[in-house]
């Protein structure tokens, strides 16, 4: 039989030619898969200023202002905290090294029988330094214990430490086993600490708590780590104690506040929310808690979110 070289040819560009748009289809799907991926990041990551609350990577709802605790102990701190939740906060912020773990599980657990809330409505935030423990998973229930509110809401891991791979991976094994609810990192600045920490992850961080006021905030970090989805909250959102005024009395925030008939303080916190941070101003004053939480009344242009943006320094108040 004669071999037709004209036919296998034929037969080889059509082969070819199959395979070629068979690539562009696949690669067009995989296209609209990512676009609808981001899509998706980004409804999830909308601030319902409605709610209150943002829906984390994980599906979690988190609240999007809250208190913080550092520095408040004892009677102080229990005070604190039942006014916040009076008063409508239902984000709460402690940690080990705080101290106060106790007393924040007692005043909440005062709120919850008073009536006030209950502890499905409450998002309670801890966080474990990466060294100093020999077992982290019983370090994490530990933790849990202290609160006695039955599950942590989101558990951080409070910096970089010669230990944060172990630390992590036991955070995730408490989210398996629903004593953590939600997985966070803290004090993580750059994209190599990120990827590093992240390298080998089975959960995604679905929280970064970082130093965040109007003289430093990193939008382009914020960016990045937003493309997992990542919320980012700013601790110092005023500044920090010893360096609030620097904030409070900046002529910008001042003069945007007359406009309003509202407190610097709270131009700055709406300014946060915004912005895309969750906020958690710490107080033991009942006024200044109060204060706080009133921004939802109101909203910044354009304009006056550029002019506050352009304070920012790039230079952290702490170096941890």
């Amino acid at each position: 039989m004669k071999f037709n070289f004209k036919i296998v040819i034929s037969i080889l560009l059509i082969i070819t030619v199959s395979i070629f748009i068979l690539f562009i289809i696949k690669k067009n799907i995989n296209v609209n898969q990512n676009k609808n991926s981001v899509l998706k990041i980004v409804e999830r990551n909308k601030f319902n200023m409605t709610s209150k609350k943002v829906l984390l990577n994980n599906g979690v709802e988190m609240p999007i202002i809250g208190l913080g605790t550092w520095q408040l102990t004892g009677n102080v701190v229990e005070n604190s905290v039942y006014t916040a939740i009076k008063n409508g906060y239902r984000l709460i912020d402690t940690a080990y090294w705080y101290g106060n773990e106790e007393n924040v599980g007692a005043s909440v657990r005062r709120a919850i029988s008073d009536g006030l809330v209950t502890r499905k409505e409450l998002f309670i935030t801890t966080k474990l330094p990466p060294y100093g423990f020999s077992d982290y998973e019983k370090a994490i229930d530990d933790c849990n214990e202290r609160l006695g509110l039955g599950y942590i809401d989101l558990m951080l891991i409070h910096q970089s430490g010669s230990d944060e791979k172990k630390l992590y991976r036991a955070i995730e094994n408490k989210i398996d086993e629903g004593v953590v609810k939600t997985l966070g990192i803290s004090n993580y600045y750059t994209k190599e600490a990120f990827d590093d920490i992240t390298s080998d992850a089975k959960i995604m961080p679905a929280v970064i708590q970082n130093e965040n006021h109007i003289y430093y905030n990193d939008k382009e970090f914020q960016e990045y780590v937003g493309k997992y989805g990542i919320i980012i909250e700013s601790y110092y959102p005023l500044g920090g104690r010893g360096h609030t005024n620097d904030s409070l009395n900046n002529d910008i925030i001042n003069n945007i506040a007359k406009k309003y008939n509202k407190t610097p303080a709270e131009i700055i916190l709406r300014w946060h929310i915004q912005s895309m941070f969750i906020v958690i101003p710490g107080s033991s004053n009942e006024n200044h808690i109060k204060e706080n939480i009133n921004i939802f009344d109101f909203e910044l242009t354009d304009e006056e979110m550029n002019r506050i943006n352009i304070l920012n320094t790039g230079k952290r108040y702490e170096n941890w």
